[in-house]
């Protein structure tokens, strides 16, 4: 550099050289051996002494003994402008510095005005990904000002800009001028075909200190085609996780409040909590306030949700016969709370609660932010809400569950002072690691407490049901196994279950597998039953202490004979089950209320103990058998069947007591030969499904229980369709034979587009009593779904609502829905 002081060049011409590159570089290199440690890659385009000839280098980029990053330069050639003080590369110029690269058909450094402008082709590649496309880009040398003209923008993130001009200033604040935005790929075939979703507008301001894009005089285009014009809005820029401002609004419907329009806005208060405040202003009761606060701390998260309003007509909660519902009241709301703590790396514990002004309050207005989405189409309902807390621990061959739990009726027939609040309930396993004699042994236990207020009668038949079904008569007589079963005791009930087992599977050496197994099970309870009335008809009222225990041996036989074939192998076999134990005592004595279903099928025709729960225990001697066919075919595919039966071999059948609550009875199992069970599947290829379980009476072999499911999956097509034909079973409330259909499918239109459609028909009615159709594209930048929904909700005692519903979702910007009720069915 000393040279540029001492001597004139010879004439105010530039240099050029041939195939000519700058490498700044601790060492003399080619291009004069130029030694450079400015802090911006322009800046190490200065003017060096009169060049030797030029040496072919290898390229480098390193670092001057300041440590300071350098900066490499490859052109064709490098032209000096003495005079001006400019340095031009030109022809496929290429400049890397710090991770970004320019790439150019010429770049031009002004020592003077300390800019760098390129020109043709220009590419500018970031240390992040992003790159920028523009026929002209003006930087200063350090980036933090200058303008592109015909800009176009590549985030690696997947978004995509492109301006006529873009100016970008105090190094975080850019302007593009006639700008637009999309999170959506190009077009493969055709890179110039607009894409799915654009916003263009006449300014985008693009705020990189607030992290966001602020939009003047814009349009929302889908298709190429404009849908929506907005003077103003902003959003996050495509970078952000979490930002306040205000969320993207819903729109719905209802006869009940009329139209509501809500508006949520989201606070980001601290990286490890927010809060969203997300006012629904309705058209016929006013606005509902909610919001919900979230944190979380280093061992877990909790979240706080509340709503509120005040009804401006509370009349529209009445019926037409002058009777009103839970939701006829001036105020209403709810507040949840959940959280989940870890205490170690196998133990959690956390809780959930729910406070409701009233039971319909969720269904009627469906908050936003509530867990219980009940009324949305898109989610699961909910028939109740839990308050519970708990601790739970995971080991390798062990599990530990405690929790205590309350639940909330969400339905008008619910009363709440018939279910039960649990004090505790706590189950856990472990099986041991080591084998003990020879077989593996296992303990698992169970505590339950709960509480009832009153008694929960269910009506089996007519004489009940015109009785003012069961719970509200007060005729004792009617209270009976005959006309109701007893759900749910009035008073307090514990009880601890403990049961240890052991089995091991053995094989000879004709391939039989012959299994012994022995378990013991031991029950000690504690109840106080209130004398209501008609309670003793079914249990003893009073204080009761109760001890049983349940010991079992059996062995279990298998032997599968296998033939293998040129199309595959086939493999048939019996199995069959010997089971010894004493009665089951005491029956009628516990209440049962973790029993109550039992459907006896395929599933669990070799299971020990057949009941559901722990309040049962089967007893008595039994035999289970059947035999099972496999065939698996070597082109893909299979067929299975098994058809079984089970036998009391001695003792009381627990099947045919049928407690407080009728388990058992009409089951199949309630005779000394059960009815016969049968499944059969058949896959032929990866596409078809057929899958059939039967139950057969045992003396006319007539179906009891037909259930035949198929499905098929090929090219873009998915149909399912299941039929269920039961008989009917009186003992348990079901007068009569119920058959229905259910049925779904869906197809691809094209690779984004996906028309589905599901209906569930009820053969005995002759009516559909549940649709649905939906159409909807989904891609990596944009989910659009219309569906129109027959749904059933718990406001009033049944009512069946219409609901089309509308969602809207565009990545980086956010997503919409708007859902309105078309119709209900009167008050059932």
């Amino acid at each position: 550099m000393a040279g540029l002081a001492s001597a004139r060049p010879p004439a105010p011409r530039p240099h050029r050289r041939g195939v000519a590159c700058f490498v700044a570089a601790l060492s003399l290199m080619a291009c004069g051996g130029l030694i450079a440690s400015a802090p911006a890659f322009a800046q190490q385009l200065s003017f060096p002494s009169p060049p030797p000839a030029a040496k072919k280098s290898k390229i480098a980029i390193e670092r001057d003994k300041s440590g300071q990053k350098q900066m490499l330069v490859q052109a064709r050639e490098i032209n000096y402008d003495y005079t001006n003080h400019r340095v031009a590369a030109v022809g496929n110029v290429q400049i890397y510095y710090g991770g970004a690269t320019i790439e150019a058909d010429k770049v031009i450094y002004d020592q003077k005005t300390k800019r760098l402008h390129a020109e043709g082709n220009v590419r500018l590649t970031e240390e992040d990904g992003k790159v920028t496309y523009g026929e002209i880009m003006d930087l200063a040398d350090d980036y933090r000002d200058g303008f592109v003209d015909s800009l176009r923008l590549d985030a690696p993130d997947q978004t995509r800009m492109a301006a006529a001009r873009a100016e970008r200033s105090s190094g975080n604040y850019t302007v593009f001028h006639n700008g637009v935005y999309t999170a959506c790929a190009a077009c493969k075939d055709d890179p110039k075909k607009p894409p799915l979703w654009q916003v263009k507008a006449a300014r985008i301001i693009h705020d990189q200190g607030e992290k966001m894009m602020y939009y003047e005089d814009a349009r929302l285009e889908f298709f190429g085609q404009p849908m929506a014009w907005l003077p103003y809005f902003s959003a996050p820029d495509p970078t952000v996780k979490r930002k306040t401002g205000v969320l993207t609004s819903t729109i719905s419907s209802n006869s009940k409040y009329g139209v509501g329009l809500e508006v949520p806005y989201y606070w980001a208060l601290a990286p490890d909590y927010d809060a969203t405040f997300a006012p629904m202003i309705t058209s016929k009761q006013g606005p509902l306030l909610q919001g919900e606060f979230r944190q979380r701390l280093l061992n877990g998260a909790y979240e706080i949700r509340a709503a509120g309003i005040r009804q401006l007509d509370k009349n529209n909660f009445q019926r037409s016969d002058g009777t009103t519902t839970p939701g006829y009241r001036d105020y209403r709301g709810s507040v949840e709370t959940a959280g989940q703590f870890a205490l170690t790396n196998k133990w959690v514990w956390g809780w959930d609660a729910l406070m409701l002004s009233d039971k319909t309050f969720l269904q009627d207005y469906n908050p936003y932010l509530s867990r219980y989405r009940i009324n949305d189409p898109m989610q699961t309902g909910a028939s109740e809400g839990v308050s519970q807390i708990y601790i739970a621990g995971k080991g390798n061959r062990s599990y530990f569950d405690a929790r205590s739990i309350h639940y909330l009726g969400f339905s008008e027939a619910d009363s709440q002072s018939q279910i039960p609040v649990i004090h505790p309930v706590v189950d856990y396993t472990y099986t041991f690691d080591h084998p003990i004699m020879g077989g593996e042994l296992g303990t698992k236990f169970n505590f339950t407490s709960l509480t009832r207020n009153q008694a929960n009668f269910d009506p089996i038949t007519q004489t009940a049901l015109s009785n003012r079904a069961c719970a509200q008569t007060a005729d004792p007589a009617i209270k009976t196994t005959r006309n109701c079963l007893l759900r749910g005791i009035p008073g307090t009930y514990s009880r601890f279950s403990s049961e240890t087992h052991w089995r091991r599977s053995i094989t000879d050496q004709y391939g039989q597998v012959f299994t012994p197994f022995a378990s013991v099970r031991v029950d000690a309870g504690s109840m106080h039953i209130k004398n209501e009335v008609g309670v003793s008809n079914y249990i003893s009222t009073g204080e009761t202490n109760l001890v049983r225990a349940m010991p079992t041996v059996g062995l279990e036989y298998r032997y599968p004979f296998i033939s293998t074939q040129a199309w595959g192998t086939q493999t048939v076999g019996p199995i069959a089950q010997i089971i010894a134990r004493p009665n089951e005592s005491q029956v009628g004595r516990w209440p049962n209320e973790d029993a109550q279903s039992l459907i006896f099928d395929d599933s669990n025709l070799f299971r020990v103990d057949k009941f559901a729960g722990w309040d049962r225990v089967e007893g008595g001697g039994r035999a289970n058998y059947g035999t099972q066919y496999t065939a698996q075919f070597n082109q893909g595919g299979f067929v299975n069947m098994l058809f079984g039966q089970s036998y009391q071999l001695f003792g009381e059948n627990s099947f045919a007591q049928g407690g407080t609550t009728n388990t058992g009875l009409d089951s199949g199992l309630d005779s000394r030969r059960s009815d016969y069970v049968a499944r059969a599947s058949y896959q032929p290829n990866s596409t078809f499904t057929f899958t059939s379980r039967f139950r057969f009476d045992n003396e006319k072999f007539i179906t009891k229980r037909t259930e035949l499911e198929a499905s098929a999956k090929f090219d873009r097509w998915n149909v399912s369709m299941l039929y269920g034909d039961y008989a009917a079973q009186p003992e348990l409330g079901f007068l009569n034979r119920r058959q229905g259909m259910l049925g779904t499918s869906s197809v691809k239109l094209d690779a984004n587009w996906v028309l589905s459609g599901a209906a569930r028909y009820d053969i005995n009615a002759g009516k559909f009593d549940q649709t649905r159709l939906g159409i909807g594209y989904i891609d990596e930048c944009l989910i659009l779904a219309l569906n129109y929904i027959t749904n059933y909700t718990y406001s009033g005692n049944v009512s069946a609502n219409h609901q089309i519903m509308l969602q809207l979702s565009l990545r980086t910007l956010g997503g919409t829905s708007y859902n309105q009720s078309v119709g209900s069915v009167g008050w059932l």
